[in-house]
């Protein structure tokens, strides 16, 4: 199944509703990702740019999409960016289908 990683922030609101009462929100997104067939593999906060990361496993692209519309319809976080994580396998596989790719700059003849 293909992995995607997570980056989100919560909205100053969900903060403090979080201070006000804490909870594991991994618990939370594990039971999101398990509805649709797959796996939560890491939920960690972090200092920085975003105020956590997920690292997921679902069984397609559709399946993800669906989980991270519904975890940003909900009103919860300020923003919300999956990334399609590829193997070292697929990114061989990628790179010699892409040696066959003609590829013709823009201007060039």
């Amino acid at each position: 199944m293909p992995l995607y990683l997570s980056r989100f922030s919560y909205t100053p609101e969900t903060w403090a509703r979080l201070m006000a009462h804490p909870e594991d929100r991994a618990q939370a997104a594990r039971s999101y990702i398990e509805s649709v067939g797959g796996k939560l593999h890491g939920f960690w906060y972090a200092f920085g740019a975003h105020d956590g990361y997920n690292l997921w496993e679902a069984p397609d692209d559709v399946s993800m999409a669906a989980v991270a519309l519904a975890i940003s319809g909900g009103g919860a976080l300020s923003s919300f960016e999956t990334t399609v994580l590829l193997s070292v396998e697929d990114t061989l596989d990628a790179l010699r289908k892409a040696e066959q790719i003609r590829y013709r700059p823009p201007g060039a003849s």
